[in-house]
């Protein structure tokens, strides 16, 4: 063994921040009873897109947009213009950009070079010995972490408590594997780490010869190579810190990572020492895009200008304001993109029913625990903390609540019993043929739906009238739900009903942490309904009419079918009209489902859309929300008329009724950063799939109750299956940044930016891109960064402070 010797020691202290900026890079994983969907480039927003190219390309060797043929095929249908071109050529850091036009164009004609990641040493080790390194350390460390972060999943759970680090090492020095493979001396080398994670972290980085300024780059490159798992301890960490405390595990992770590289690097160093030494020293500078990734940058901005063309032109064509007068029906839906097909279909058949969107879990943070169950489920978005806590039934089904609980007891006994290994293949021999049933109706897609109708949720501990009021006003105005009261106004949350689908809740609402949004919609119709609350409300000027009724529902955007809770209604004086909702319910479910059938493949008509959600092969159940590239907070006329194609979320919001502008900060700093985690999700699994995907659905094993792998070995992977953006023939999702509009002054939202930096770095960077509309709803002003305004003409424009004043 060759001693190496080397001069740069680095202190613990120095390791720590380069350890937690590099995990600051990496974006959080949401276990799957509960997955929302997440911006993989969340440690990257504070820089352009050219610069992430830059820094995931040396970590991991892949590309951020489209390959360059899919922008051609645009520029040659007419889709993407000259114009989008040069505006977009225009917006590029001068230095790298090309000269002009002509020379865009021809740097598009071909494809790119691929882009190289840095070596590690464990590549630089299979390159020297032909043993493939990097898969047999994803293999064992997944055979570790599967045990470790179990949620219920294995029948023989590993030791859990302690240190990850501490376990994993008394579990690497039993296994034989790396010195099987060739690692000889592996397990003693493990036992002879020094204990603590920054101590382990400090040697091994020392005897890789790493400098200080390389370790923030090298660690971001060994926490992206653990894939879902590294995410998944970013996603403990992100909970700690909602909590305000905090949590080491990635540190732990990170270190066994390297671990590997010590050692490996102390086998092969007589090989790999120049190679190594020259990545380490490339890991010292800073990553600097190159002219490709600046020319594939520009060729994705002038893409999503074309797509802001066409939006433009939608909102150009806007319905009126309606007429004056008492609605038919209100129905306030979720800002989801798959509510504006349901609410365009259910608007088109009568005049005077009206929609409006909001957040889905419809302004109550709350915790819950669901009937017969003491796990606390988080229906809120997952930026914020819970302020409520609720359950579902109370001291009348009390006795139901015990039996629910002694049958779910029996049942996951039956089902360890069944998987057991010394029965279960008995088990098989004497009752398979008892499930020749059950697997005829899952095969032709008969299967029963889970049987529904928790108890009605109650606040626990209940809140005193004065509080009641507060969130039933707050919840109210935010809605701009202040005048014209329906007789029945519907609060509608969603969720999807599907079968034999690990990410099942994917489908559900992502304001609603990953669950349906029933809940929440019960809890406020009821709040809503108490006549208590009623008159406090008339008294402090929201004037909600005695024959008004708030009936809560839950939208299953698989099916397009809307359920009415109107057995929570205190009275049943509006029965003959939820006769008359319900039909128009089923009707714009029957339009809606025909519109929808036009893009799911292999469906024939509006009958077989409703069967995917029954069918335990079908790997596209619904699109989710692919397609999704605008997000637009204005009053629904702005929008009402013409077909957004199920691409837009739509927050209803009247600037007007906002004094002070507190709504207006509310919906930049929540809504739309919760929209840009799922438009960048679908973005980012859309161009760079490897990284920030999670493969193919026919291969996916579900790990530890967590996550999944594609196959039975590698890292645990996240974000979405190819299946969820691609229809076996071309991308169903076309992947855009999020378009912001926003009808509103814009120096109101340029205040609100100024003083919520995240975000703002958010538009700065074109992470989403942010318009206003102007009085008619048309949008009229592009931002461009540094708090500016530009005319969409191209003329500058300012806002006006003293107009803003007068308005607000």
């Amino acid at each position: 063994m060759i001693e190496i010797v080397h001069s740069l020691p680095t202190s613990h202290e120095r390791v720590k921040v380069a350890a937690d900026s590099a995990g600051r890079q990496i974006p959080p994983l949401w276990p799957l009873n509960s997955s929302v969907a997440v911006n993989p480039f969340l440690g990257s927003t504070g820089e352009p897109l050219w610069a992430a190219a830059a820094q995931l390309a040396r970590a991991r060797g892949v590309a951020v947009t489209m390959p360059r043929g899919w922008y051609r095929d645009r520029v040659a249908s007419g889709s993407i213009t000259d114009e989008d071109l040069r505006d977009a050529l225009a917006d590029a850091p001068a230095g790298l950009r090309p000269a002009d036009l002509a020379a865009l164009k021809a740097a598009s004609e071909s494809e790119a070079p691929p882009v190289r990641a840095v070596p590690t040493v464990a590549s630089l080790c299979a390159e020297a010995s032909g043993i493939d390194w990097p898969g047999l350390i994803a293999d064992r460390f997944t055979a570790w972490a599967a045990g470790y972060f179990d949620e219920g999943q294995a029948l023989w759970a590993a030791p859990s408590g302690g240190g990850a680090l501490a376990l994993w090492r008394s579990w690497a020095v039993h296994d034989l594997t790396p010195e099987i493979a060739g690692l000889n001396g592996f397990a003693r080398h493990v036992s002879d780490v020094p204990d603590g994670t920054l101590p382990a972290l400090a040697r091994a980085t020392a005897r890789l010869g790493l400098s200080p300024e390389a370790l923030a780059s090298y660690f971001h490159q060994m926490l992206l190579s653990l894939g879902g798992w590294a995410q998944y301890a970013r996603y403990r960490a992100w909970q700690s810190e909602l909590a305000g405390g905090s949590d080491g595990m990635l540190r732990d992770l990170l270190a066994i990572q390297v671990i590997w590289e010590e050692a490996l690097f102390a086998r092969y160093a007589g090989r790999i020492g120049g190679a190594w030494a020259a990545a380490a020293a490339e890991h010292a500078t800073p990553a600097r895009p190159t002219r490709d990734q600046v020319v594939d940058s520009v060729l994705q901005d002038a893409a999503e200008r074309a797509a802001q063309r066409a939006l433009a032109a939608c909102l150009a064509d806007a319905s009126p304001a309606p007429a004056g007068g008492r609605p038919i029906l209100q129905a306030a839906f979720c800002i989801d993109v798959r509510s504006e097909v349901f609410r365009r279909a259910l608007e088109g058949l009568e005049p005077r029913i009206r929609t409006l969107g909001f957040a889905g879990f419809f302004g109550l943070p709350t915790a819950h625990r669901g009937f017969a169950s003491d796990i606390e489920e988080r229906r809120l978005p997952v930026l914020l903390n819970p302020s409520l806590h609720t359950c579902s039934g109370g001291p009348g089904v009390a006795r139901a609540d015990q039996a629910a609980r002694v049958a779910a007891r029996a049942q996951r006994a039956w089902g360890r019993f069944r998987q057991a290994a010394v029965s279960s293949f008995a088990f098989v021999e004497a009752a398979g043929l008892l499930y020749l049933g059950t697997l005829v109706t899952d095969s032709l897609g008969l299967t029963r739906r889970p049987a529904g109708g928790e108890p009605a949720p109650r606040l626990d501990p209940a809140l005193d009238l004065p509080s009641r009021v507060t969130i039933a006003a707050n919840v109210l105005r935010a809605m701009s739900l202040t005048t014209d009261y329906a007789p029945v106004v519907l609060l509608v949350g969603h969720g999807a009903n599907v079968v034999n689908n690990p990410h099942a809740s994917a489908l559900h609402c992502g304001a609603c942490g990953g669950y349906s949004g029933e809940v929440n919609a019960r809890l406020l119709a009821r709040l809503l309904n108490e006549a208590e609350v009623r008159i406090a409300l008339r008294e402090g000027g929201l004037d909600v009419p005695v024959d008004t009724v708030f009936v809560a529902a839950l939208h299953d955007t698989t099916t397009d079918d809307i359920t009415l809770y109107a057995a929570d209604l205190p009275r049943t004086s509006a029965s003959g009209d939820l006769d008359r909702v319900r039909a128009w319910l089923a009707a714009a479910g029957v339009i809606a489902r025909g519109e929808r059938a036009l893009r799911l493949p292999r469906t024939a008509d509006g009958r077989s859309v409703a069967r995917r959600s029954r069918d335990w092969a079908e790997t596209r159940p619904e699109w989710g929300l692919a397609g999704c590239s605008a997000f637009i907070a204005a009053p629904r006329h702005r929008t009402a008329g013409g077909s957004l194609g199920g691409r837009a979320f739509l927050h209803e919001y009247d600037w007007r009724q906002d004094t002070g502008f507190g709504i207006l900060e509310l919906i930049l700093t929540a809504p739309v950063v919760v929209a840009s985690w799922i438009s960048l999700q679908y973005y980012g699994s859309t161009v760079a799939p490897d990284l920030f995907g999670c493969g193919n659905k026919l291969l996916h094993n579900v790990t530890g109750g967590i996550g999944v792998l594609e196959g039975n070995s590698g890292p645990l992977r996240g974000g979405l299956a190819r299946q969820a953006v691609h229809d076996g023939e071309g991308y169903v999702h076309e992947p855009l940044r999020l378009t912001v509009c926003i009808e509103a002054p814009r120096e109101a939202i340029a205040d609100i930016l100024h003083r919520h930096a995240e975000v703002r770095a958010l538009f700065d960077n074109r992470w989403l891109h942010l318009f206003a509309l102007d009085e008619n709803g048309r949008m009229a002003w592009r931002y461009v960064g540094d708090l500016r305004w530009t005319g969409v003409s191209g003329t500058p424009a300012v806002a006006s402070g003293s107009a803003l004043r007068a308005a607000g």
